[in-house]
């Protein structure tokens, strides 16, 4: 019987791994079971070992591609989330990244080039929490911060336009007991990587295993989490050229532009947020997208020009 040589070996062993990676990534973002050994339950559905299971988790993180694995808080329902912006020396941006990317609260960031650079999203289980995160990461940093929460996203529905209005003002928002409170922060740093997760964290919370387990369950199934799984720090796609257009339109007709925009080639997003005077007068928000710069340019050139949106204050922030 023959041996394999190291490298090969080395090689085989690095096409396992980026096949789990892989797997994991595309397949267990929501539908994570929730079970008292999930990680032993999601290696059977992979066919392989629970330790490798748990090893690639801990490298995806690790290597920054997930920030946790855990519940998604529907917006205003039980959870608080916002966008911010900090406007970062060039020479300091790595570092200050770093320190932003330590908080399991941010759950997305990308570098623009503009004056303010770095762009995340900060999620909690409540806007007290969220403004806690949002001032802790401020002192981390070191650098002022842009405050930019949702007020409404554009979506089409039913080949209608409709402003996407904040789910508290049609759901009711949960009200937390004491176990409950702990569990939503409990959960912002999610899932610890330990063969009987949801037993550490009860431990955390103060109640019993199979009761963290059935609140998340019952959460999950009032629509409270939107999906429990890998949280993927997602970045914008290196597939195509990409900008944020932001403008500054009068509150009055601020939900016909939005509408508007999402008839126009190229606009793939369109929401309001609110402003942050003195500093960031925009509120419209969309993302433009195009196969070339050339061809992004002149999207961005051509709805500069348009007589709906000529009138209003605006800038472009380019992916990096």
């Amino acid at each position: 019987m023959g041996f394999l040589d190291d490298g090969l070996m080395a090689m085989m062993t690095d096409v396992f791994d980026d096949r789990l990676g892989a797997r994991l990534l595309s397949e267990w973002q929501q539908d994570f079971p929730l079970c008292p050994a999930p990680f032993a339950e999601l290696a059977g559905k992979l066919g392989v070992a629970e330790g490798a299971v748990l090893r690639m988790l801990e490298r995806l993180r690790r290597e920054g591609q997930i920030a946790r694995v855990g519940a998604v808080f529907a917006p205003k329902r039980i959870g608080a989330s916002s966008l911010a912006a900090m406007a970062v020396p060039p020479e300091k941006l790595a570092i200050v990244t770093e320190a932003v990317n330590r908080f399991p609260e941010v759950n997305q960031n990308y570098v623009r080039r503009h004056r303010y650079n770095l762009w995340f999203v900060v999620t909690a289980g409540s806007p007290g929490r969220l403004q806690a995160a949002l001032g802790a990461i401020e002192q981390a940093a070191g650098f002022p911060l842009l405050r930019l929460p949702l007020v409404g996203e554009f979506v089409h529905e039913d080949d209608r336009r409709v402003p996407a209005v904040p789910e508290a003002s049609v759901l009711p928002t949960t009200v937390l007991d004491e176990i409950g409170r702990r569990l939503v922060m409990a959960l912002q740093e999610g899932l610890p990587f330990f063969i009987r997760p949801f037993s550490v964290l009860a431990s955390r919370v103060g109640c019993e295993e199979g009761e963290v387990i059935e609140r998340i369950r019952a959460w999950h199934a009032d629509g409270v989490i939107k999906r429990f799984g890998l949280v993927v720090r997602r970045r914008m796609s290196d597939q195509a050229e990409t900008a944020l257009l932001v403008l500054d339109v009068p509150d009055e007709v601020v939900v016909s532009v939005g509408k508007w925009l999402l008839d126009v080639p190229g606009v793939a997003l369109s929401h309001e947020r609110s402003r942050s005077l003195p500093e960031w007068p925009y509120n419209l928000f969309c993302t433009v997208s195009a196969p070339s710069r050339e061809a992004l340019d002149a999207r961005l050139a051509a709805l500069a020009e348009h007589p709906r949106l000529a009138s209003f204050a605006r800038e472009v922030l380019y992916s990096n």
